[in-house]
């Protein structure tokens, strides 16, 4: 169990943003209200998941700059933006634009592989270029090298009335530093720390050295410290599903925990090829999540979260479920609400 002088530090919260199709702009709006919720409640961060082809977010970049403009403190991330869909050099360019807008608070997360479904898209994303595509993690490295600075081309300077330069514009300045990996694998842990990037670890990790969702867990943050320039102090920022029941309705508590026990089967051995472990739906009082998660080994190793929300609840269980975090789970261990920004010269 965590000592007392090793509370929490940074308190964050994840969300998928889901829309009905026939009005969009009312899932999209209802994202942005639980965000400035999170900065009201004194969340340190907010996360967008990524969606595409589906009725979540699929431009979080976007929706964040609109966030950034409608708050003031609070970090704003994606959790996570999958490359295979992506131009690493026009994203680096959306990223620092948005971070520039946002006063330095933006924590990109991206991670790499094929597009999901990829067969059946290929076609419309990649119609000349599919089978040359490269989905592993050299993407992520041109990302970074775009993001931190490096040259684009080779050419720079004055064209008639125009000037060109040759790395990305405009340059952020720190967002280098705040670029995020997430991961669930050995492998992934490991780049991720070779490249100085910090780490994403979520409710899925592939059982490669146990089948204890934890230990994997774990393993994964340390092998991630040990490659890192940072070592232990390297940042870590664990995503779990929690929802508190502290202020809810019976009707409310009734229905996340019937959604919890239809998620529960798929946590009880790994799952598919990949051999996926889920970590199981945290639903109870403040006291008792704090608990679960006091004894959760992976938790002992970190001082960052970034909660998930439940993906098909609707706006006002967000906001309890949000609240009852910032009033309830968070203090409980030993997390105090944030009033003034948590971004520093160095990014951290």
């Amino acid at each position: 169990m965590p000592l007392p002088s090793q509370p929490l530090r940074k308190l964050g919260f994840l969300t998928i943003g889901l829309f009905d199709q026939a009005d969009p702009r009312k899932g999209h709006e209802s994202t942005l209200e639980i965000i400035e919720l999170g900065e009201r409640l004194g969340f340190d961060s907010a996360w967008l998941r990524h969606r595409h082809l589906q009725y979540g977010i699929s431009s979080p970049v976007a929706v964040l700059a609109a966030a950034s403009q409608r708050t003031t403190r609070i970090e704003l991330g994606t959790a996570v933006i999958p490359l295979g869909w992506e131009n690493p050099l026009r994203l680096a360019e959306d990223l620092a634009t948005v971070d520039i807008l946002s006063g330095g608070r933006l924590n990109p997360g991206v991670s790499v592989g094929p597009p999901m479904h990829f067969d059946r898209v290929k076609g419309a994303l990649y119609p000349d270029t599919a089978d040359a595509e490269d989905f592993g993690h050299d993407r992520v490295a041109r990302l970074l090298d775009f993001v931190r600075g490096a040259p684009a081309t080779d050419f720079s300077g004055v064209e008639g009335f125009e000037v060109f330069s040759d790395r990305v514009q405009p340059h952020a300045s720190g967002l280098g530093r705040r670029l995020w990996y997430g991961g669930g694998s050995l492998r992934s842990a490991r780049w991720a720390g070779e490249h100085a990037m910090n780490l994403l670890t979520s409710s899925v990790v592939k059982a490669e050295e146990s089948e204890d969702f934890a230990e994997v867990q774990l393993s994964h943050v340390r092998a991630f410290r040990a490659r890192h320039p940072d070592g232990d102090r390297a940042r870590v920022s664990q995503g779990l599903v929690v929802i508190p029941t502290d202020s809810a309705t019976p009707e409310q508590r009734a229905r996340y925990e019937a959604y919890a026990a239809e998620r529960t089967p798929r946590t009880a051995a790994p799952q598919g090829p990949a051999r996926l472990m889920f970590a199981p739906d945290l639903v109870g009082t403040s006291a008792e999540i704090a608990e679960r998660l006091y004894s959760h080994a992976a938790f002992r190793e970190i001082d960052e979260v970034a909660f998930a929300l439940p993906f098909t609840f609707e706006h006002a269980d967000y906001v309890q479920i949000l609240t009852d975090i910032a009033t309830g789970l968070g203090p409980a261990l030993g997390w105090q609400p944030s009033t003034v920004t948590q971004v520093t010269s160095d990014g951290r």
